[in-house]
């Protein structure tokens, strides 16, 4: 039985370990992998998209009859506690994780989260990999973190000139409340307003916990935006869209990175309510020969398509062991932070699935800027250079 069927039975802060072969796992030296995420609530989904890939990455290593570090074989236990998409519970889980579980790594997929774990994962020795695309977590000075997707901050520009120059200059702006997307906002309004547009409406709700958008949403489009700037989870993202539809809004939707374009088709079951907008690449989409073969096998293991969290989670997991590899130990955090360019260098091809291959000083791993839009009910790919004026 997969994790994602478990989920459905384990109640708040409750631990629980993943390992193909467990009846024979403890007779054999055990890496546990630390998770702290939301698995109940607004962000469920979310969650436990992020976790699947984590959780596949660990089934083929231990199926595959575990992995050899330092002379030894371990087999991966996965160890995952629900946060709620708090930061001050995934705090508590990763201390939990850290001191019960020995975890050596621990992911999270919240910047808030992250940000909190950073005040001591250093002290506890373990190496966080931090599922955000906030530029700043790997410019605290922070050691022992790695930010597995590429920094957000590439994508004010594109997504923005493409809004604009298909729907117009007014932006109204009605994304979530939580720590990711105040610093989405913090970047984006200024790159808008410096290639002329205008803020014309300003209205954050809690994607996590509510459901009817109608008011907030009411609220900006009285405003009369041209476009809206939205984002957070997938599920509430398209609630958004579907309640900014309903009330007659004909413009474009500039999407946060945290919400997929297709994971939101599954939500409003219309390319049409979506035509318009600006967001990442589908992993569908993506097209690398190491996609291709990741979405096969992923849709077999859970009869539906990967999204960026899972296949991100998925090459991070993959990474994380081969960096262990070329340090020769599962313990020593700081050595295997000091690895992982190498790591990234010899992942094989059907791991790497986002052809990362090098990570700047403070730990973001460095990958290209994927901006797709949906024209005509088809998600295009754009192809984005940062000196197009």
């Amino acid at each position: 039985m997969s994790i994602l069927h478990r989920l459905g039975r384990i109640t708040t802060g409750l631990a629980f370990g993943l390992a193909l072969g467990a009846g024979t796992a403890a007779a054999q030296d055990v890496i546990n992998i630390g998770y702290t995420g939301p698995l109940s609530g607004g962000a469920a989904l979310y969650g436990k998209n992020v976790l699947s890939g984590i959780e596949m990455a660990v089934n083929e290593m231990n199926a595959a009859g575990g992995v050899e570090i330092g002379g030894k074989t371990y087999k991966i236990n996965l160890v995952a506690l629900d946060d709620k998409y708090s930061p001050a519970e995934a705090a508590v889980n990763a201390r939990r994780l850290a001191q019960e579980h020995k975890t050596p790594v621990i992911f999270t997929p919240q910047f808030g989260g992250s940000v909190a774990i950073q005040a001591f994962n250093e002290d506890m020795g373990f190496l966080l990999m931090s599922y955000t695309s906030v530029p700043s977590i790997t410019q605290r000075g922070n050691k022992l973190t790695i930010r597995i997707p590429p920094a957000f901050d590439g994508y004010m520009k594109p997504f923005s000139k493409i809004a604009m120059e298909r729907f117009g200059k007014r932006v109204a702006i009605a994304n979530a409340t939580h720590d990711y997307a105040k610093a989405w906002t913090s970047l984006f309004v200024p790159v808008w307003k410096q290639l002329g547009g205008e803020v014309v409406a300003e209205n954050p709700m809690d994607y996590n916990k509510d459901t009817d958008f109608y008011s907030g949403v009411s609220r900006v489009l009285a405003a009369k935006p041209d476009v809206l700037f939205i984002g957070g989870a997938s599920e509430p993202t398209a609630l958004v869209v579907k309640q900014a539809r309903e009330l007659g809004f004909k413009g474009g939707f500039i999407i946060m990175d945290q919400a997929k374009l297709d994971e939101m088709y599954k939500v409003t079951n219309s390319w049409e309510m979506l035509e318009g907008s600006v967001g990442v690449v589908p992993l569908v989409n993506y097209g690398t020969p190491g996609t291709e073969s990741y979405v096969e096998r992923y849709r077999k293991v859970y009869n539906k398509d990967p999204g960026s969290e899972a296949g991100l989670n998925y090459f991070a997991t993959y990474a994380v062991i081969e960096a262990m590899k070329h340090a020769g130990t599962t313990t020593d955090a700081y050595k295997i932070r000091e690895n992982f360019a190498k790591a990234l260098q010899t992942l094989p091809t059907d791991y790497n699935l986002y052809e990362m291959t090098d990570i700047d000083e403070g730990g973001g791993l460095l990958g290209q800027m994927n901006v797709a839009t949906v024209i005509d009910g088809k998600v295009v790919r754009v192809q984005w250079q940062d000196d197009e004026d």
